[in-house]
């Protein structure tokens, strides 16, 4: 399944290369019109997670909105990448019809995400399952990053943009279907349901949950930032035309992921924990996007993307495993379980990366005068996007091992937490029995 929601969320990361670059829409707009959608997907993602946490139904409180989301945020994602207007003739009409089908799509697959995510720490409940189930979980995520990330440019160049949507909507949606009777949930709490308010002010006061969320949001910024921009910089900066050096690169960052993912697991997590791997993986990211900024060749640029595969490894990881930590220690504080609150807390904030990504985007491409619409670029802009393709994820990289240099749960106080955990859980189950 996480094959499934993979291929749809990554391949979006193109959609700056597809209306911009391929429909000619006008780059600022399309800068706006993302920020816009990323304060939209900020807003519902809190919502729809509440909603979960409150739902009951026959399938439990998770499960319905995958089953009955999957299929019309698929049929949406095709839509979006079959767009029946021009940049150059119908600039207006084209706009609408992106920010329209975007909105429609964000919603449903914002709801389906946060179902399925949400049941990690559920059905998991210890580090050692998690991060199992992680690295299995994220294996075969890579597969999907393959197909979301770097199959697209090569894809489109062969059968055209809105072919290749329809067949990964098709192949996700084969995907998810098939892996729906693997889920299952636990019985929930049985304490008092908190108002959306209550709800709202308790996670905002979490102060774990605001650091790991603020690192995630810095780490998106800087993985969003280098999927949106490695398709114009193998165009503009190293001067490569065509989709498949993108391909090769993205690939490659993205097999190197996949391999590295049981080692990280293996010989890292268990030592480190969650907070110490993540500083690693990010320390590691930072150093190995610097030869991007230098490289002037395919070659330098695929081993520079398989030295970031390595260290997005660790970031994919432990990403989910530290957040069901933040689940944990609330459960102490609010004797219920609210994934799905935190985790639409969790796309709330981070969503606003897509805000930043698009914003530096469209400071860059003004600044070194890129126009989609000129059949020749000034020079400026192969530096603008070596630019945008190193500084802002290095510094995004920098600034999350910064933050998570404060997070509090590791070490003693998290095997405190651990432990006054499973004492909580082992006179549940004695009182039930």
């Amino acid at each position: 399944m996480n094959f499934g929601l993979t291929i749809p969320a990554q391949t979006t990361s193109f959609l700056l290369l597809y209306y911009v670059d391929h429909l000619k829409l006008n780059p600022g707009w399309a800068a706006t019109a993302m920020t816009c959608f990323a304060l939209y997907n900020a807003a519902n993602n809190p919502l729809i997670g509440f909603l979960s946490d409150r739902t009951r139904s026959r399938w439990g409180r998770r499960i319905p909105y995958v089953r009955f989301g999957a299929l019309p945020s698929l049929l949406l994602f095709g839509l979006l990448f079959s767009a029946p207007f021009s940049g150059t003739d119908q600039p207006v009409a084209l706009l609408v019809y992106f920010v329209v089908m975007f909105i429609l799509w964000e919603g449903f697959a914002t709801a389906v995400g946060t179902g399925y995510l949400a049941l990690l720490p559920e059905m998991f409940r210890t580090y050692r399952e998690r991060t199992d189930v992680a690295w299995r979980m994220n294996a075969v995520q890579i597969f999907g990053l393959l197909v979301g990330l770097a199959l697209p440019p090569l894809l489109a160049g062969m059968i055209g943009w809105t072919a290749m949507a329809w067949v990964f909507a098709a192949l996700a949606a084969a995907a998810i279907f098939a892996g729906l009777g693997g889920l299952f949930e636990r019985p929930g709490s049985a304490g008092r349901e908190l108002g959306f308010l209550t709800a709202l002010r308790a996670t905002f006061t979490h102060r774990a949950f605001l650091i790991v969320v603020a690192a995630l949001t810095m780490r998106f910024f800087a993985t969003g930032t280098l999927a949106a921009g490695m398709g114009f910089y193998v165009r503009y900066s190293l001067g490569i035309e065509g989709g498949a050096a993108t391909t090769i690169l993205l690939a490659g960052a993205f097999v190197t992921a996949g391999l590295a993912l049981y080692p990280w697991r293996t010989f890292i997590a268990p030592r480190l924990g969650p907070r110490g791997t993540l500083m690693l993986a990010f320390g590691l990211t930072a150093v190995s996007l610097i030869p991007l900024a230098l490289v002037n060749s395919l070659v330098g640029a695929a081993i520079t993307t398989v030295l970031f595969g390595a260290a997005l490894a660790g970031l994919i990881l432990m990403g989910d495993v530290i957040l069901a930590d933040v689940i944990d220690d609330d459960e102490l504080r609010s004797g219920q379980r609210r994934e799905g609150m935190y985790y639409g807390m969790a796309g709330f904030i981070t969503t606003l990366s897509t805000a930043l990504t698009s914003q530096v985007f469209g400071a860059v491409t003004r600044a070194s005068g890129y126009d989609p619409t000129l059949t020749v670029q000034p020079g400026a802009v192969a530096d603008g996007f070596r630019f945008f393709m190193t500084v802002p994820p290095i510094t995004g990289a920098l600034l999350a091992l910064a933050i998570l240099s404060v997070y509090p749960l590791h070490g003693a106080r998290l095997s405190a937490m651990r432990d006054a955990l499973a004492r909580k859980r082992g006179g549940q189950l004695d009182a039930e029995s």
